[in-house]
C-alpha cells in the first residue's frame, strides 16, 4: 500500500490508497503523527475559545474532572463529541462556583458554556482543557428550554388540561410513582396510613427511576401501567425527596410533561424542594413542595368531604326533629278541636239534608208521574216490536237449519253413500292414499277400517 509522508509545513492530506503488495518505502511512527497533529491543531485560534456543549460521563479522579462534551440536534441525535478535562488546580474552584451560581450539581445532562483550549497529548490524544465556566449560560439555557416546552404545550392546547381535570371529593385510591425504598416515598406512606382522621386510603406503588437518564422512560412506563387500570384509582402522585437541583433536569422534558398534561387522572407532583420548579409543576393538577405535603393535601380533601357529610347529617337530623316537633303540636291541637268540629259539621249537614229531602219530595211527585206514563206506553210498544223481530229471525234460522241438515255429510250417508278418510282427511282420489295406509270408511250405520294395498 502506497502512503504519502506528511510534510510538517503543510496540512495533513491523505491520498486514496492503492492496492499494492509492495512494502511502503517510508512511514512515520504514531508518536510522530500525533506530534504533527499537535502542531496543526494547537494554534492561537484554538486556544481560549468559548464553547457551548452538553456534559456527559462526568467523573472526578485524583482531583481532576474528566468529561465528554456533546452537541446534539433537536431530535437528540449526536452531532459532535470531544473529550474535556479540568485540571485539579482549578477543578474544585470552577465546579463550586458553578454549583453556587446555578444551584445545580456539576453533572452529566446539563448544558454549559466553557472556555477551553485544544490540547494534543502524544499519549492521551486530543482533548479540550477547560479553564473557565460561564454559569449564566446554564441558567439561561434551563429557563429557555423550560419556556420553549411550556410554549409548545400551550400552543397544542394541553398546558392546562390536567389542572382542569376534576378530583374526586374523597380521593382514597391513589397510584404512586416513586423510587422504591426512597425516604420521600416512606414519608408519604407513613403520613397517609397514620392520619389522625382515620381515613382508609388504598395506595399502589409503580416503581420508577427518579433521577438520571432513565427517569423519563421509567416514569412514562409507570404512567402507561396506571392508564391500563385507570378506573381503579382516584388520582396519581409523583414524588421524590430532596436532592441536588441537577437531579431534576430530567423532569424538564416535553414528552413527560405532555403525557401528564393529557393523563386521564388528576396528577399531584411533589419533587425537589420549595425553591425547585420543573415543567411538570406547570402541567400537573397540583404541585406540592414535598411528598408529605402531597399526603397532607389528600387527607385534607377527604377530611373536608367527611366534615361536610357530618354537617349535612347534623342539619338533616335537626330539620327532622323540628318537623316532627311541629307535627306533634299540630296533632295535639287537632286532637282537641276535631271532635267539636265533627259534631258541628254533622249537625249542619243533617239540617241541610233534611231541607234537601223536603225539596226533592215535592219536586219528584210533580215530575215522576208524567214520565212514568210515558215509560208504560213505551213498554207496550217495545213488547210488540220485539215479538215481531224475534218471529222473523226464528223463521230465518229454521230455514238455514233445514238447508244445513240437507247438505251435511250425515245426510249423504243416509242416502247410501260412504265417506273415505285417511289420517282424518276425506279422500277424493286413490292416488292420495299411500300404500299401507289405514283407511276409515264411514257408512250410515257404522265405520269400516281397512288397509290400502296398491296393485304392483
Amino acid at each position: 500500500m502506497d502512503q504519502v509522508i506528511p510534510d510538517p509545513a503543510r496540512p495533513l492530506i491523505s491520498s486514496p490508497p492503492a492496492m499494492s503488495a509492495s512494502i511502503p518505502e517510508q512511514s512515520v511512527t504514531l508518536l510522530q503523527l500525533n506530534q504533527l497533529i499537535a502542531r496543526l491543531v494547537v494554534t492561537p485560534a484554538t486556544q481560549g475559545v468559548w464553547v457551548t456543549a452538553e456534559l456527559s460521563d462526568v467523573a472526578f479522579r485524583g482531583g481532576h474532572c474528566y468529561m465528554e462534551l456533546l452537541q446534539k440536534d433537536e431530535a437528540g441525535r449526536q452531532l459532535a463529541k470531544a473529550r474535556g478535562i479540568i485540571w485539579a488546580n482549578v477543578a474544585s474552584v470552577l465546579t463550586r462556583r458553578f454549583e453556587s451560581a446555578t444551584g445545580q450539581r456539576f453533572a452529566s445532562g446539563i448544558r454549559l458554556m466553557v472556555r477551553a483550549s485544544v490540547s494534543m497529548h502524544p499519549v492521551f490524544g486530543l482533548s479540550l482543557v477547560i479553564t473557565d465556566i460561564n454559569p449564566e449560560f446554564t441558567m439561561g439555557d434551563l429557563v429557555r428550554r423550560r419556556a420553549e416546552i411550556l410554549a409548545r404545550l400551550k400552543a397544542e392546547g394541553i398546558l392546562d388540561a390536567n389542572r382542569e381535570f376534576p378530583w374526586s371529593d374523597i380521593p382514597l385510591r391513589i397510584a404512586v410513582i416513586s423510587a422504591p425504598g426512597a425516604a420521600g416515598y416512606g414519608d408519604f406512606i407513613n403520613q397517609i396510613y397514620s392520619n389522625s382522621r382515620r381515613l382508609r386510603f388504598t395506595t399502589r406503588l409503580f416503581p420508577a427511576v427518579m433521577q438520571g437518564e432513565r427517569t423519563v422512560p421509567s416514569v412514562l412506563q409507570a404512567l402507561d401501567a396506571i392508564e391500563e387500570d385507570a378506573g381503579s384509582y382516584d388520582g396519581v402522585v409523583i414524588i421524590r425527596g430532596g436532592g441536588a437541583t441537577s437531579d431534576l433536569i430530567a423532569f424538564d422534558d416535553y414528552d413527560l410533561a405532555a403525557r401528564i398534561a393529557c393523563f386521564s387522572l388528576p396528577v399531584i407532583v411533589g419533587i425537589g424542594h420549595e425553591r425547585d420548579v420543573t415543567v411538570l409543576d406547570y402541567v400537573a393538577s397540583l404541585r406540592v413542595k414535598t411528598p408529605t405535603a402531597a399526603a397532607e393535601w389528600l387527607i385534607s380533601r377527604a377530611g373536608a368531604a367527611l366534615d361536610r357529610l357530618r354537617d349535612l347529617s347534623s342539619t338533616i337530623a335537626r330539620l327532622v326533629t323540628e318537623r316532627i316537633g311541629g307535627a306533634r303540636e299540630q296533632l295535639s291541637y287537632l286532637h282537641g278541636v276535631l271532635p267539636l268540629t265533627a259534631r258541628d259539621s254533622l249537625r249542619r249537614q243533617a239540617s241541610r239534608l233534611g231541607a234537601a229531602i223536603s225539596g226533592v219530595s215535592g219536586i219528584s211527585s210533580r215530575r215522576i208521574a208524567p214520565r212514568r206514563a210515558r215509560l208504560d206506553a213505551l213498554a207496550a210498544t217495545l213488547s210488540a216490536a220485539s215479538a215481531a223481530v224475534i218471529s222473523r229471525h226464528r223463521l230465518r234460522l229454521d230455514s238455514r237449519l233445514q238447508l244445513i241438515e240437507a247438505l251435511s255429510p250425515q245426510a249423504t250417508l243416509n242416502r247410501g253413500y260412504s265417506i273415505t278418510r285417511v289420517d282424518g282427511h276425506a279422500v277424493t282420489s286413490p292416488d292420495l292414499i299411500p300404500d299401507g295406509a289405514e283407511i276409515i270408511t264411514s257408512l250410515r250405520d257404522g265405520v269400516i277400517t281397512s288397509v290400502a294395498h296398491k296393485n304392483k
